[in-house]
């Protein structure tokens, strides 16, 4: 599912227009966005939690020349889904 048929199955089953949907879907993605900027976590109770991990500066090597290069310390965004999200997963 993209974000595309994630606002038309909203909309069909809120009975809100595609148009207000959208709106709520783009602000919704907006504030998970700015709060893991600030370094802040989301956490959606039985669904999952959004957070920023920090990994590490490392020495890594070049696969097709065999020189190792340094990779930078950076932050990457994480995901981990809530045990009733993985439960319906798993029971289907």
């Amino acid at each position: 599912m993209n974000k595309k048929e994630l606002i038309i199955a909203t909309a069909a089953q809120t009975d809100f227009q595609k148009k207000d949907v959208e709106l709520a879907v783009d602000a919704v993605f907006e504030q998970i966005t700015n709060a893991l900027v600030k370094g802040d976590e989301v956490n959606i109770p039985s669904f999952g939690k959004f957070s920023v991990k920090e990994k590490a500066a490392r020495t890594a090597r070049n696969p097709q020349s065999g020189e190792t290069v340094e990779v930078p310390a950076k932050k990457a965004p994480a995901f981990k889904f809530a045990k009733a999200v993985k439960d319906a997963v798993n029971s289907k």
